[in-house]
């Protein structure tokens, strides 16, 4: 039995419902992260696959969407290997983070739009001094072990 695959427009009211409450580190809705992170990644090119992604990258690592619940969803399996690719493990270290996302095609992307998201001077101008630092830093670093430069 095939089964039909989830919309952008499905995975995107899933991804909203899951983090709805959520903020980010500015006290931002997370939601306004996830539309920014999926924009991203369309703007530099991303298929579908990779925008509903983009979507959910932050969905299991944040438990707001389960393991079995990505396992089951009506994904395409690269569009679930990108999710479980950029989904940061406990204890993991950044190198084999990194790897991984190398390792797993369309991850990349979807990373580079998520650090890009990340990193935006406006938001991160509105962090303390300390936090800041360390998470400019963070994504600095990741950046370049994803071979993208040094900034």
């Amino acid at each position: 039995m095939t089964r039909t695959l989830l919309t952008l427009a499905e995975v995107e009211s899933l991804a909203r419902a899951a983090h709805a409450g959520q903020t980010d580190k500015a006290g931002r809705p997370y939601a306004e992260h996830l539309a920014a992170v999926a924009e991203g990644v369309r703007a530099r090119g991303g298929d579908t696959g990779q925008i509903a992604a983009a979507w959910l990258h932050d969905a299991v690592e944040d438990d707001a969407l389960s393991e079995r619940w990505l396992a089951e969803a009506a994904l395409t399996p690269r569009t679930k290997a990108i999710v479980r690719a950029v989904t940061k493990r406990a204890g993991e270290a950044p190198e084999a983070y990194a790897r991984r996302i190398l390792d797993t095609p369309g991850a990349l992307l979807v990373k580079r739009a998520d650090l890009a998201h990340n990193a935006d001077p406006a938001r991160l101008a509105v962090l303390d001094e300390a936090t800041r630092k360390r998470l400019t830093e963070k994504y600095a670093r990741m950046r370049v072990l994803l071979g993208q430069g040094e900034g």
